[in-house]
């Protein structure tokens, strides 16, 4: 009762409150100080002068130091400081004032001075130090015989904290702030803190997990190691995950560094800690090349990789940064983001927010014209294979002619550089999507080789060919739209089961910033025509990545081993056009780059003219809805393409039953 009245009092009512307080403990702290000194003094009435003069020099001190601008609940070491700062320069105010007076009055020694800042700190000090912990809760006189109770009763869960450093001890005031969750515990590798209590909390080495649950019945992890590596923070993973206790993290160092979050803003452990390695520092020449003080387009800047690659170009200095999206909202979204960073960081950049669909030729001419762009990153397409298996027809129109659309664009426009966004799914596709990624590759590739291509816009003119064009192959990227993490994590909050393809299948995975920083840096390497890949590390077993989340979510798997389990894995089967595993390379030939995670591909492709030819038959037989022909124009057309045995396209099915 008393706690929530104080609590609701007013801002002007509680500064006053403390102001009294103050001159009280300044009062208190006088008298005890002047009656040490008096035990061998003849005269206790000498001293009385101070009563009057601490207080007087002390408040308009403390008040100019600003003492009463902090918040009481939660006081913490800076403030304790600035008390400490506070009393001293009001001590050495009163010394200088009383020395001259010494003749008239008693001396003011250095003795008294002394005990007069040193019970000042105390008192005042304490005090606050002791309300922080009456509003926060972090202790009570309680129990059975009224005994003094170092945690209040706290039904929040019982979380250990993993590192014991800055980050850990930030995280742990963070918590006992709230009541969701009890921090009972410290885990550290240093064998230095070991056994040790930091903050009222003992300290566990790794090796005593076991000991540390039964001890303190945790049953959450929360990874507070923001500064180690990916490597390290695997191994850490790969330990944990053998107890049954849910595995939480606090955000990465650079997140931590750039402001975006905080460390209190604990989140889901970070499926790339389990599957990713160290990345390889970036080429600052490389990144800059196509971007510094040009004009750059990313089409299909809302999605998934596009938006990733318009937040790390806004902070390489491009002068006009145009985002090409025909999602309403997801261009509100980017935009807006781009927009707040670039106010929060004062870039000077501007940031245009263009609606169009790449099968509009006329509109972005228009757009690549009237903003004068230099460098194109195309990462719009259709990539979520079963869909565009059920929707041929889109998949080619977006994917193929929308390439093209684009490609002979910046040609017209004399943009100096193009990257295409493709994908490992154009090796060998079992599916239209990889089928027609393939053949996008393929139309930049013959065009690279064409000195001058026919303008269509003017008939019978023809265009020189300035730009290069630059391709960037990779697998699949962490927490895209579509991918399996963000299902797993659902299906595991509800329950289970966790639904896998097949138990053999196999995927690459990178995260989204890594692989938008390779794309910027291999699109710079391009001499015209190339097919970049990027190393995506080993590949890994889906049915080993979802038992891993069930693991480091504190349940376990249910199964034949383990019948008692919490959540079930289900095999669905593979999907229209899903394939076992992937490839990032169709022949035997790449070489090596100036970068390690960037090869070259040597891969074949057909002339610009009989290309031309294969294009027009596609459109022909698309207006017709003709996907047997489409499928049979593919096979002779991309290298590898072996489809599944039945066309599933919706649009197309339905007519054919009826």
């Amino acid at each position: 009762m008393i706690k929530q009245r104080l609590l609701q009092l007013e801002r002007r009512q509680k500064r006053a409150l403390q102001i009294v307080s103050d001159i009280f403990l300044i009062s208190l702290s006088t008298t005890v100080a002047i009656w040490l000194q008096a035990v061998s003094s003849e005269r206790w009435v000498d001293y009385q002068w101070l009563y009057l003069a601490m207080p007087l020099i002390s408040l308009p001190v403390f008040i100019r130091m600003g003492m009463y601008r902090a918040v009481m609940r939660y006081f913490g070491n800076e403030a304790l400081l600035a008390i400490v700062k506070a009393v001293s320069v009001s001590v050495a105010i009163l010394w200088l004032v009383g020395n001259p007076l010494q003749t008239s009055w008693s001396p003011l020694s250095a003795q008294l001075t002394l005990l007069i800042w040193l019970l000042n700190i105390v008192s005042i000090g304490g005090l606050r130090l002791v309300m922080r912990h009456y509003f926060m809760g972090d202790w009570y006189f309680g129990g059975e015989k009224g005994s003094f109770i170092s945690h209040p009763p706290n039904t929040g869960q019982a979380v250990a904290i993993y590192g014991a450093g800055a980050a850990g001890n930030q995280l742990l005031t963070a918590l006992r702030m709230g009541r969701d969750m009890r921090p009972v515990a410290f885990i550290d590798d240093d064998p230095g803190i070991v056994n040790r209590v930091i903050a009222g909390l003992p300290v566990y080495s790794p090796e005593d997990m076991g000991r540390l649950i039964n001890d303190t019945g945790a049953g959450q992890i929360l990874l507070a190691v923001p500064s180690a590596s990916r490597s390290r923070r695997r191994e850490i993973l790969g330990y944990l995950e053998s107890f049954s206790v849910h595995v939480r993290s606090v955000p990465g160092f650079m997140d931590l560094a750039s402001g975006r979050v905080k460390v209190s803003d604990i989140q889901e452990v970070d499926v790339g800690d389990l599957l990713g390695r160290d990345s390889v520092p970036a080429n600052e020449t490389l990144l800059h090349r196509c971007i510094d003080g040009k004009s750059v387009m990313v089409s299909g800047a809302g999605g998934s990789i596009g938006s990733e690659l318009c937040r790390q170009i806004l902070e390489l200095g491009p002068k006009t940064l145009v985002l090409y999206e025909h999602s309403e909202y997801n261009l509100y979204s980017i935009y807006e983001e781009l927009r707040q960073l670039a106010m929060r960081r004062s870039l000077n950049v501007n940031i245009v927010p263009v609606l169009g669909s790449i099968r509009r030729y006329s509109r972005l001419n228009n757009v690549l014209a009237r903003w004068g762009v230099n460098t194109v990153y195309h990462a719009a397409a259709y990539k979520h294979v079963p869909l565009v298996e059920q929707n041929i027809a889109e998949g080619i129109l977006n994917n193929v002619i929308g390439t093209l659309n684009l490609a002979r664009s910046a040609i017209e426009n004399g943009v100096a550089n193009f990257v295409l966004v493709s994908t490992d799914k154009a090796v060998r596709p079992t599916n239209v999507m990889g089928a027609s990624k393939r053949l996008a590759e393929m139309i930049l590739q013959a065009l690279s080789r064409e000195p001058s291509i026919e303008n269509p816009a003017k008939s019978g003119a023809t265009q020189i060919n300035r730009t290069q064009f630059t391709m960037v192959r990779f697998g699949n990227v962490l927490g895209s739209s579509g991918s399996v993490i963000p299902r797993f994590r659902e299906q595991i909050l509800h329950g289970g089961p966790v639904t896998v393809t097949h138990p053999n299948i196999t995927r690459y995975f990178m995260t989204i910033p890594e692989a938008a920083q390779l794309v910027i840096q291999a699109g710079s390497m391009g001499r015209g025509g190339d097919v970049f890949l990027l190393d995506m590390g080993e590949p890994v077993r889906i049915l080993d990545l979802a038992k891993k989340m069930i693991h480091l979510s504190g349940v376990t798997v249910k199964d034949q081993d383990n019948p008692n389990g919490d959540i079930a894995i289900e095999f669905t089967g593979l999907r229209p056009g899903e394939k076992l595993y992937e490839e990032l390379l169709i022949g035997a030939d790449s070489e090596p780059t100036d970068h390690a995670m960037i090869m070259r591909a040597r891969e074949e492709y057909l002339p610009w003219d009989a290309l031309q030819l294969v294009i027009n038959g596609l459109l022909e037989q698309v207006e017709e809805d003709d996907y047997a022909s489409v499928r049979k124009l593919l096979r002779e057309t991309v290298q590898g393409y072996v489809p599944e045995k039945e066309i599933v396209d919706l649009v197309y099915t339905q007519r054919s039953s009826s």
